[in-house]
């Protein structure tokens, strides 16, 4: 058991043929059982040709009708990464993972609204992970997205976090204690995304196989304190947390597009009060996330 993504999950790469997609692609062939994993690349202009043996589709609803896939990872750039979700979610597929980094915000506006009026009308709900993250993976089974495969071990906390680099050194941090991961999952830096901390909690929470989890925050926005306020009320299990940025000035954008400080509740100081408020166990030091995590188990 994990979440959302399991060995049995097919994945169709949107931009396989670009240095980027080629190379992941490759990398998430070779870890776990990727390469019944991975069954699928889109390229409009290179339908009929394979890369390395991956049949290559013009669109995402023939690789889906061809295959049966239920995900796709985007890789396509940033002025065609839109269009790249959009199509995906038109496919019904389960889940999309959006890597590209710096898609125009209009351009994430208009999907997620086209996004909320599909389900509105009825149709089926597409989860979306990203623009702007690592990805995911559930360790010894599949990864998808550019995180280092090495450093995951199989094991009982779940990992969630803004901020990429530091999805990994929690890992390692939990994986160097001989923890492990049940699932980590990178949800990205942007402004305009989809899933949030607050979601990937609920599915922690009712996840059999995850005993305790870090959660890993950023300056900017209001998704962490929701997530605080929610694992409050309803989390069945342990959470530590994290949040970059302690040392920001207000009103300064800094790296991610989504770490821009408004008002006083998105400061670092302001939401690692309320988690703490929450029950939410926090440091202020990246590098004790681990032995933080180890104190409430």
């Amino acid at each position: 058991m994990s979440i959302l993504i399991n060995k049995d999950t097919k994945v169709i790469t949107q931009g396989i043929t670009g240095k980027t997609g080629q190379f992941h692609t490759r990398m998430c062939r070779e870890y776990a059982n990727g390469k019944n994993a991975f069954v699928a690349g889109v390229n409009p202009k290179r339908a009929g040709e394979d890369f390395e043996g991956v049949p290559i589709f013009a669109t995402v609803k023939d690789a889906k009708a061809e295959t049966g896939a239920d995900v796709s990872v985007i890789y396509v750039p940033p002025a065609g990464a839109a269009a790249a979700i959009w199509e995906a979610v038109e496919a019904d597929l389960d889940l999309v993972v959006c890597i590209t980094e710096g898609i125009p915000v209009r351009d994430m506006l208009e999907v997620r609204n086209k996004m909320k009026a599909k389900e509105a009308a009825g149709g089926k709900k597409t989860l979306l992970l990203g623009p702007n993250c690592p990805g995911l993976i559930t360790p010894d089974e599949i990864k998808i997205g550019i995180m280092p495969g090495h450093i995951h071990r199989k094991g009982r906390i779940g990992v969630v976090s803004r901020s990429g680099t530091l999805t990994y050194e929690a890992v390692a941090q939990v994986t160097e204690l001989g923890l492990g991961q049940s699932s980590a999952v990178g949800i990205g830096g942007d402004p305009i995304n989809g899933l949030k901390h607050i979601d990937i909690l609920k599915l922690f929470n009712d996840d059999p196989e995850t005993d305790a989890v870090i959660m890993i925050g950023e300056i900017g926005g209001p998704d962490e304190v929701e997530a605080a306020r929610w694992a409050k009320d309803n989390m069945k299990k342990p959470v530590v947390g994290f949040i970059a940025g302690v040392t920001a000035p207000p009103g300064k954008r800094m790296g991610h597009a989504g770490a821009l400080i408004s008002g006083g509740a998105d400061t670092a100081d302001a939401k690692l009060a309320v988690m703490e408020e929450c029950g939410i166990r926090t440091t202020r030091n990246p590098s004790e996330m681990g032995k933080l995590l180890k104190t409430v188990l």
